[in-house]
């Protein structure tokens, strides 16, 4: 009767023990991102597999802004024109998009030749949020980029690090 007590509660200890070293699902967490005449603020973002995520977008600045995710900058006519491989593209997700703008011009925007998941504030005081959940295809050094006005944006300075750890 003792060993079967003994061994009950060894096994209890264990089970408690597993659980309490598995890996919990990170905290959401949310960043504000201001967009200016050209950085972004703060300008690298660090994030964990599993978490969910809240990009808050607030274009500070007098020029139309956007915000992309991605690797490998395209290049057209000797200009910065987008990335390669997009974040979200790469990762099969659709990040959830709520806009708070004076007007909307995406459709400008595509005709520039911009490919890939884009975010677009036109106006001082634009908002916009992006909401998604970091998966395992994700992880890595991704970098955030505007590449308005033909990349003189980017060119200008306006990116910055966007990075998912394990």
């Amino acid at each position: 009767m003792k060993k079967n007590a003994l061994a009950l509660s060894v096994i209890l200890l264990f089970v408690l023990g597993v659980t309490a070293c598995a890996s919990k699902t990170p905290e959401p967490v949310t960043f504000r991102i201001e967009m200016t005449e050209y950085a972004f603020n703060p300008n690298r973002i660090e994030v964990k597999v599993g978490q969910r995520v809240t990009l808050e977008l607030v274009n500070m600045g007098q020029l139309a802004h956007e915000i992309m995710f991605g690797r490998e900058v395209v290049m057209k006519e000797s200009r910065p024109s987008g990335y390669h491989q997009d974040m979200f593209a790469m990762a099969g997700i659709q990040p959830e998009v709520q806009m708070m703008v004076m007007e909307d011009m995406q459709a400008e925007h595509e005709e520039e030749g911009h490919e890939g998941f884009m975010v677009v504030l036109n106006q001082n005081g634009d908002r916009a949020t992006i909401t998604f959940t970091v998966t395992k295809e994700m992880v890595g050094e991704w970098e955030m980029g505007c590449f308005e006005q033909d990349g003189v944006h980017y060119n200008a300075g306006m990116k910055g690090v966007f990075v998912v750890s394990p």
